[in-house]
């Protein structure tokens, strides 16, 4: 696993810097001036942009496996070691959440405005503008580390801000009292946090368990050493750290059965706030699974993947089915996420250079389509103050350039060719079905799901006569007109041109089939013979 130090400037340790420090400077802007705290994070954010870009830019394919590489001692006592590096999955990862964190903010202008309740309780908008910076820091230096402990504390570190955005800055359409409003948020910020807490304190036991058979906290250490024979592990312990990391991520993901906070967070979050949950956060588990769970312990991962598989089906398919059901907007999209991660997760666990190349894209292209769909849903639901579809009806007719967008968010949900979500979902499926074909035609399940869930939403929001209470309701703004417009364009250009994804991707793909010592499957002599 190689890895050549950096000795120039420390562009991964800048690019996390710069929103953290952001986020100090904004939280310390004074009460009366929010405006310049909103200002001051947008830029913040569009400057992370501009690094992300020019990691993206400076990454070569063809190159070291971990690159722009940073280390230096820290916990000596212990071998922590403050060390960063990305390769292709990483680097596509930062850029993704580099590049929603402006729409987020921009989303979010008016989300934390001063709203006096009942309670007489205002909301803070500097802190509001402060925490999302300050999760953007910490995963964007969670797709950097190469350092197990450091990568563990970034992992627990994040639920901190995102517990505050959940239940201090909750969803304004509330069809209940303030203070049914507050117990809801509350709840949801709650159950999130303790689901990830146990979730990371198993991890950390598998953590020390590491360090107690390795002696070291290092990624690439402890992979080469197990690559050479230097470093035997038992069976039975590989097995046991495995279950301890992937369990922490599972939540993370979510996975079925460990994803029910994810619907509550998402439906009492603002809508900026749930973007920055499923698009952003989460991504961090998947994006785990690849580095630590297959990097780490590669028999183990190959034991546990029926299993995993198994679980990935359910997700996929109990997800949809719940999706369909839904009556509430946001948790609609919560439920279609769960299945979309089931992809993803099945993606990594085929064990296919397909599958896996999928699953990356997956990540990327679901956060953009997530991002899309939920900011214009939040946009709607501001204007008519509910979250149920059926408090709308004829949209269309008297918003269209929203409903268009809403429709556009819709069809790269469920992976309409063109748009980029197909490339990654096909991908999945393909690399899937080589080596379980089962488990492909199952999957494919939750394509003809997400048609049904995603279109009869349409047709129950935007369609149909125009209900008296959306008649005055006013189209899209310039701002928001911001959010929108560039996510669909992203979304049509990687649908027709993912070759800049592909190219990065691809090569940390083939190291991670390295890792855990597989090869994609031949085609068969009779699907051969059958093609011909």
């Amino acid at each position: 696993m190689s890895q050549v130090v950096n000795a120039g400037f420390p562009l991964l340790t800048a690019t996390a810097a710069v929103p953290a420090v952001g986020a100090i400077l904004t939280a310390a802007v004074p009460a009366a001036r929010r405006t310049a705290a909103k200002w001051l994070a947008l830029l913040v954010s569009l400057a992370t942009l501009v690094l992300a870009g020019v990691i993206f830019a400076g990454f070569e394919p063809g190159g070291e496996r971990y690159q722009f590489v940073e280390s230096y001692s820290w916990i000596k006592d212990f071998g922590v070691r403050y060390e960063l590096g990305v390769d292709g999955i990483g680097v596509a990862l930062i850029a993704l959440t580099a590049l929603l964190i402006p729409f987020v903010v921009l989303a979010g202008w008016h989300d934390a405005d001063p709203l006096e309740t009942s309670s007489k309780r205002w909301r803070p908008t500097q802190g509001f503008f402060a925490l999302i910076l300050m999760v953007e820091a910490m995963v964007i230096l969670s797709f950097e580390a190469t350092d197990v402990f450091l990568f563990y504390i970034l992992f627990e570190a994040m639920l901190i801000p995102m517990y505050f955005l959940i239940g201090g800055f909750g969803d304004r359409a509330h069809t209940g009292s303030d203070e049914n409003a507050a117990a809801q948020r509350s709840y949801a910020a709650v159950k999130f946090l303790l689901y990830n807490l146990v979730g990371g304190l198993i991890m950390l036991a598998a953590v020390i368990g590491l360090y107690v058979v390795a002696g070291n906290f290092s990624l690439t250490e402890i992979a080469e050493a197990r690559a050479n024979g230097s470093l035997e592990m038992a069976t039975s312990t590989e097995r046991w750290l495995f279950l301890g990391f992937f369990f922490a991520f599972a939540v993370k993901a979510p996975l079925w059965p460990l994803h029910t906070w994810l619907p509550n967070a998402m439906g009492e979050a603002t809508a900026p706030v749930a973007v920055l949950i499923t698009a952003v956060v989460d991504k961090v588990g998947t994006f785990a699974m690849l580095r630590f769970c297959l990097g780490l312990f590669p028999e183990a991962s190959k034991w546990a993947t029926p299993a995993i598989v198994v679980l990935a089906l359910i997700s996929i398919v109990y997800g949809a089915l719940l999706a369909v059901g839904q009556r509430d907007i946001k948790r609609l999209v919560a439920y279609a996420s769960i299945s979309h991660f089931g992809f993803i997760i099945l993606g990594i666990f085929a064990m296919t250079s397909q599958g896996q190349s999928g699953a990356t894209l997956y990540m990327v292209n679901h956060g953009i389509s997530t991002a899309a769909l939920m900011l214009v849903a939040g946009f709607l639901i501001s204007r008519r103050g509910s979250r149920l579809i059926a408090d709308y009806g004829g949209v269309q007719k008297v918003a269209p350039v929203l409903a268009g967008t809403f429709l556009i968010g819709g069809l790269a949900t469920l992976s309409l060719p063109g748009l980029a979500p197909f490339v990654s979902e096909f991908l999945v499926l393909v690399g899937t079905y080589a080596r379980y074909p089962v488990a492909g035609i199952i999957a494919t399940t939750g394509i003809v799901l997400a048609a049904l869930y995603t279109l009869v939403l349409y047709q129950r929001t935007m369609t149909g006569p125009v209900k008296e209470e959306v008649r005055a309701l006013p189209d899209l703004r310039a701002r928001e007109l911001a959010v929108v417009v560039p996510l669909i364009a992203v979304l049509i250009f990687l649908g027709v041109f993912p070759k800049p994804l592909t190219d990065v991707v691809n090569p940390a793909v083939r190291h991670t089939m390295s890792d855990v010592q597989q090869k994609d499957p031949q085609p068969s002599i009779q699907n051969v013979e059958a093609a011909k």
